[in-house]
């Protein structure tokens, strides 16, 4: 398992926090996805050999936010 923080723009509320963690948790090989609004990131760990970090970008963009990182 590999662990990454990405940093997102765009989340303010719990509606923010919900729709990331959600989809990001719908990905096959991701088993933890924690938001954290004040810092503006997310927390995943996922399976290097199921999922890319390119496809967990694109699922955050894809809810409507920009990755910064």
């Amino acid at each position: 398992m590999k662990k990454e923080v990405i940093k997102v723009d765009g989340m303010t509320c719990n509606h923010c926090k919900t729709a990331v963690e959600g989809a990001l948790k719908n990905v096959a090989g991701v088993s933890v996805a924690e938001v954290d609004l004040g810092e503006k990131n997310v927390s995943v760990e996922y399976d290097e050999a199921s999922v890319t970090i390119d496809k967990l970008k694109e699922e955050i963009e894809e809810q409507g936010y920009d990755v910064v990182s």
